[in-house]
């Protein structure tokens, strides 16, 4: 889709389609009122902005559905596949890494009340299993900052398979959002 498609979404599948990014209703609220956006570099320097603000109230409504490492979200819908890419590389871990790292999920879940969060795009199941044993000495401050942020690559990451780069003609975009 392009920037110039997304600005055209009426506001209920525009909510839809950032709720599938990161839902978290006041960051979907107010990437949605942003609109229209000139460029897709604008779009997500907003949403970056709006999700530096996230909190630990934030992070567990948006973590709520969020399938753990290792498991295989259920469902055809938008999110479930999104997911699915994402942990792809789970699919090859050897059978002593996922075990650990199943264990690590719960001994985290018990510590910090919600699931572990990482960016899986990009990371073998090694690397996931290294920071999921890392984190788990963090404060609970500071992982609500190290899970948001890592919320917030997962939304910039799906923003960006979603929105093409492609610029919208000046003229459709009001002067003072320019």
């Amino acid at each position: 889709m392009r920037i110039g498609d997304f600005n055209a979404l009426d506001e209920g599948e525009a909510r839809d389609l950032v709720s599938l990014w990161a839902a978290i209703p006041r960051w979907v609220t107010a990437v949605v009122a942003g609109r229209p956006y000139p460029t897709r570099d604008a779009l997500e320097q907003a949403a970056a902005t709006e999700a530096a603000t996230w909190d630990a109230a934030d992070l567990d409504e948006a973590l709520a559905q969020h399938p753990r490492i290792g498991e295989r979200p259920a469902g055809d819908d938008a999110s479930a596949r999104a997911s699915r890419r994402e942990q792809a590389a789970m699919t090859d871990a050897a059978a002593d890494v996922a075990q650990r790292i199943a264990a690590g999920n719960t001994r985290y879940e018990a510590r910090f009340g919600r699931v572990f969060l990482i960016r899986a795009r990009g990371r073998s199941a090694d690397e996931m299993l290294a920071e999921l044993e890392r984190r788990l000495a963090n404060t609970p401050e500071s992982e609500v900052a190290e899970a948001a942020g890592q919320l917030a690559e997962i939304a910039l990451l799906r923003l960006r398979e979603t929105v093409s780069a492609e610029a919208v003609p000046a003229e459709t975009v009001p002067a003072e959002t320019r």
